[in-house]
């Protein structure tokens, strides 16, 4: 297991880098896709216990929408896209170009276009690590979970299988004009492997 100690001040730095380049790149690809500017405030990210992740979306009995990409590569791992269920409503409507409240229910269309976002951000995300650190992914095709908050995270867990207790939380603002939808994404890398490329980028830099 792996404790919040091995997470120095420099590789955080390295990953909030990383992370506002993904995510502002993902932001760009979905609205080429879409036709209209959807953006992403400054994404937040803090390191995190993962067995309290169900008490900050809401409960572990709280129904929520999950988009779950696992990776395989120079660094193994996993993303999810998790938010719950009302807000998943009105992202989904964000989304779309619908008003506020049109979305009722998460039919295939709305579970797409989340599944898409989830897609983009986790892939963006690793597309900058791969860029900073010199190294190469194969993401997962998306797969979107609506269900309850606890039995998305045993999915995580499950699968995980010991590798880490704690997770990369990050909180990203998607906006489009004065609307706007909070998300929290869980990034749960190998410890050992992230730091390896950490390693790598500082002896690269040293290097030049």
């Amino acid at each position: 297991m792996q404790n919040t100690a091995t997470f120095d001040e420099n590789l955080l730095d390295m990953l909030k880098t990383i992370t506002n380049e993904g995510f502002r790149n993902a932001a760009d690809g979905f609205s080429g896709m879409v036709g209209r500017k959807i953006e992403v405030g400054s994404p937040t990210l803090e390191l995190v216990p993962l067995l309290t992740i169900p008490r900050m979306v809401g409960g572990a009995e709280d129904d929520a929408v999950g988009v779950y990409l696992r990776f395989e590569g120079d660094m193994p791992g996993q993303i999810m896209m998790v938010i719950p269920y009302q807000k998943a409503l009105e992202l989904s409507d964000l989304l779309m170009g619908q008003p506020g409240g049109a979305t009722q229910s998460l039919g295939s269309l709305e579970r797409s276009a989340l599944g898409e976002l989830g897609n983009l951000c986790g892939s963006f995300f690793l597309n900058s690590i791969a860029k900073t650190a010199g190294a190469s992914f194969r993401p997962s095709p998306p797969a979107v979970m609506v269900d309850m908050v606890g039995a998305i995270l045993d999915v995580v867990v499950a699968t995980v299988g010991g590798v880490s207790e704690h997770v990369l939380l990050v909180h990203a603002n998607f906006h489009e004009g004065t609307r706007s939808v909070e998300t929290d994404f869980w990034v749960i890398p190998d410890m050992r492997s992230l730091h390896n490329l950490a390693q790598k980028k500082r002896a690269d830099d040293q290097s030049h």
